[in-house]
């Protein structure tokens, strides 16, 4: 227990010098926002792949391949495992290829420090529209709305890795995590987020790769773990998991739909934006492309390691397993480091969620509604206390919801691909695309979402037809892709 402490106490201490020394560098808003545009490939890439994977990843998608195997023979998870993480890799791969280069190129064209501010900026061209606050209220409600629930999920990861690390009473380890994050945010902005996503991102590569290594080498090799696993059920290490037709390929589609959500994430897009240069982009998609197929395999990879050292059905919380795995293969202190490494997952995106937010609500409503005059130590200043006061507001939403973390980060992420994806990608690659088609697709994306979660649409399609079943992002975003589209060919000429 004392070994798991001090390295804990010495990861913590890390990310508060780093916002120590960082806070020292954001005079401005745009230093306080995108780290003033001065960002290597090999930060930004390693901040976006610690934002984009969360504590999802190290312990919902790794407890999911526990549960379920591969393929899930069961049919109880939407998303098989296998096919959530071949999904999540062609999505953050094609985000890098469709909206890196030239988000980066237009918003500093536009001069935009936030994706409403971006839309903004590029709408103005056929709508006549140079201030727009309607379009920047709605993209800053969509954001504020999606992140709340998503930091939540975050604080919720912290409080289960500490739980089963110190056997603290959950609440505590989340208010620990809240609190951290929290304070190097905003102390140190973009900056410190940036380099502890970094530190943390690599804290992440190494728990999901070395760990299930090491313990299919104490189990005996590849061999003696698939004999383990396939003795207590061989569709367990299948694609298919033995599922019926409709059930495959609903998994297979809800899998896929995951990795359609890149497209539409705020906190990885300033990511884009904050590269010191458009020529860095390719150097940046190659080390987050590497990054994410090694930390997708890793992850189901730990949860069938996990199930041959284990066996089936030992824990209650399958999101538990990840720390109990790293105490069970390491010594104290070594696991005690990996397990930092879920937390490293929940804090890097966490730390990201809350800046987004933030900037969007001191940038985009007051900075450009309320007080346009605004001194730049001003607007650092706000948008530190609406950093502090999300965060309270997330803390506070941990205690109302039984939703795995998985669950809680699949909704957020859903409502934020849906409402964002279509019209960032059509801003980007089409010249035909309005205002109206815009705001529009977000509002069509988002309430798909939301109905399709809350009114359970799945048990009736399920009804219709045994067994089918999508993540809600899938039709999310088809219909605000269409919907943008439409929108937009309607009202082009009347922009115009």
């Amino acid at each position: 227990m004392t070994s798991l402490a001090t390295g804990f106490v010495i990861y913590l201490g890390v990310l508060v010098v780093v916002a120590v020394i960082t806070s020292k560098r954001n005079r401005t808003l745009p230093d306080f926002l995108l780290a003033g545009r001065k960002l290597g490939p090999w930060v930004v890439a390693f901040s976006e792949r610690a934002s984009g994977e969360s504590g999802w990843l190290l312990l919902g998608l790794t407890g999911l391949a526990y549960a379920s195997g591969l393929g899930d023979p069961a049919g109880t998870a939407l998303e098989p495992p296998v096919w959530t993480a071949i999904g999540c890799f062609c999505g953050l791969t094609l985000a890098w290829i469709l909206i890196a280069r030239p988000l980066r190129i237009a918003s500093e064209k536009y001069g935009a420090l936030t994706l409403p501010r971006y839309l903004e900026a590029r709408l103005a061209e056929s709508s006549g529209r140079q201030r727009d606050p309607l379009l920047r209220l709605v993209s800053t409600a969509v954001i504020a709305f999606c992140f709340t629930f998503y930091v939540a999920a975050q604080f919720v990861a912290a409080g289960k890795a500490l739980h089963s690390a110190f056997g603290w009473e959950p609440w505590i380890g989340t208010l620990i995590g809240m609190a951290v994050i929290v304070f190097y945010t905003l102390m140190g902005g973009f900056l410190a987020v940036a380099w502890t996503d970094f530190i943390q991102g690599w804290l992440m590569l190494i728990t999901l790769v070395v760990l299930p290594l090491v313990a299919i080498g104490e189990l005996g090799g590849f061999g003696a773990v698939t004999d383990k696993v396939s003795a207590i059920d061989p569709d367990l290490l299948t694609l298919s998991g033995g599922r019926s037709p409709v059930i495959l390929w609903s998994g297979i589609v809800s899998g896929f739909a995951i990795g359609i959500g890149y497209l539409g994430q705020p906190h990885l897009a300033v990511r884009y934006m904050s590269l010191s240069s458009p020529q860095d982009v390719s150097a940046a998609r190659g080390i987050a492309v590497v990054y994410g197929f090694l930390s997708y395999g890793g992850a189901v990879l730990m949860g069938i390691a996990a199930l041959a050292w284990f066996g089936a059905g030992n824990f209650t919380d399958t999101e538990l397993m990840m720390p109990a795995f790293a105490q069970a293969v390491f010594p104290g202190w070594l696991a005690g480091l990996l397990i930092c490494g879920a937390l490293a997952a929940m804090m890097s995106t966490a730390d990201s969620q809350l800046l987004v937010t933030s900037s969007s609500f001191t940038e985009d409503l007051y900075h450009q509604e309320m007080e346009p005059d605004a001194s730049q130590e001003k607007l650092v200043k706000i948008g530190r206390i609406v950093t502090v006061v999300v965060g309270l507001i997330a803390f506070a939403l941990t205690f109302y919801s039984g939703s795995s973390i998985f669950k809680k980060v699949l909704f957020a992420w859903a409502g934020l691909g849906a409402a964002f994806g279509p019209p960032m990608l059509l801003c980007l690659w089409w010249s035909g695309v309005t205002r109206n088609g815009v705001l529009a697709g977000m509002i069509t994306g988002l309430t798909t979402v939301l109905l399709w979660d809350n009114l359970d649409v799945n048990a009736w399609l399920s009804d219709q037809v045994e067994g089918l079943r999508l993540y809600s992002l899938a039709p999310g975003f088809l219909l605000s892709l269409l919907v943008t589209w439409g929108v937009s060919a309607m009202t082009r000429r009347s922009d115009n």
